[in-house]
């Protein structure tokens, strides 16, 4: 009996160990102004991550994040950066270097989507640059963070990078979610899958890239968001039912699988990991074993 509580001892000191890795590393977090990506930001700072928090437009949330996090008192740091602009995150990038001195943590949370329902079509003159915008921020931006961060990334002993896609990659505008995933919003998040297999390649071993596919999640795709509110109730309810699960995500759910990604998942890299509650899986069941003819 002594031994097994020895051994009990032993294996809760290494979690322990584990699981306080990421205490005093430094992690940049885009998109932290709004949903999903402060969510992230905020269990990162709860885990005691020091951050680095860029943002660009929606100027209430910004300020709202900056009062947030610059009053934690914990040295993070909020800075004005446009993503699609690969000057200026080189200027960010050396900004981060000289304020932390390193970087450890990636969460490459940067997307615009257009979604149908509010939108409608490309062709319409108010969307003139909406398919331009959607590749821009939710691949290009990407690229271009994780390209400049990289040679940082690697000074570390041990890194992780998190590419936060949608499942808009699987099922473009089709099915129920035709009405919230638009054409190039889709297509700019099938790349994000190709991406993140070649940058596992670049920054192994010790830089791993993984990647969160994301379903109808609050705030994104889901309860909280515009287009969330223009459906009416009979499409929300078939978006829900075609949900295996049988309801939306929630951003705190998103933000504790970002940090199995980050903390725990220490053996892999290169994988898609989707949150979707059952959503590509849509909403086929298995049917009743037939008995047969023989």
């Amino acid at each position: 009996m002594r031994t097994v509580c020895v051994l009990i001892k032993m294996l809760a000191a290494v979690y322990k160990q584990e699981f306080m890795k990421i205490q005093g590393k430094n992690a940049l977090v885009l998109g932290a102004s709004r949903g999903i990506g402060r969510s992230i930001a905020r269990k990162l700072a709860s885990e005691g991550m020091r951050l680095f928090l860029p943002w660009f437009d929606w100027p209430d949330s910004c300020r709202e994040m900056e009062a947030e996090f610059v009053e934690m008192g914990a040295g993070h740091v909020t800075l004005e950066v446009d993503l699609r602009n690969p000057v200026a995150i080189g200027e960010m990038v050396d900004r981060l270097q000289a304020e932390f001195g390193s970087l450890h943590v990636l969460v490459n949370n940067v997307e615009r989507g257009g979604m149908p329902i509010v939108h409608g079509s490309y062709s319409r003159p108010v969307n003139a640059e909406q398919w331009q915008l959607e590749m821009e921020t939710t691949l290009h931006a990407k690229w271009f963070v994780f390209n400049q961060c990289l040679p940082l990334l690697r000074q570390a002993e041990k890194a992780a990078v998190v590419n936060i896609s949608s499942v808009a990659a699987v099922t473009g505008r089709s099915g129920p979610a035709g009405l919230l995933f638009n054409d190039g919003y889709a297509a700019a998040n099938r790349g994000i899958t190709s991406l993140t297999e070649t940058w596992a390649r670049e920054g192994a071993p010790t830089v791993r890239v993984n990647e969160l596919m994301l379903g109808l999640v609050e705030q994104r795709h889901g309860p909280g968001t515009r287009g969330w509110e223009v459906l009416s109730e009979a499409e929300r309810e078939q978006l829900l039912e075609h949900t295996l699960l049988g309801r939306t995500g929630k951003a705190d759910e998103v933000a504790r699988a970002v940090l199995f990604l980050i903390r725990d998942a220490d053996f892999m890299t290169g994988a898609c990991l989707r949150m979707d509650g059952g959503f590509v899986l849509g909403s086929e069941r298995v049917p009743d074993m037939p008995k047969g003819v023989l």
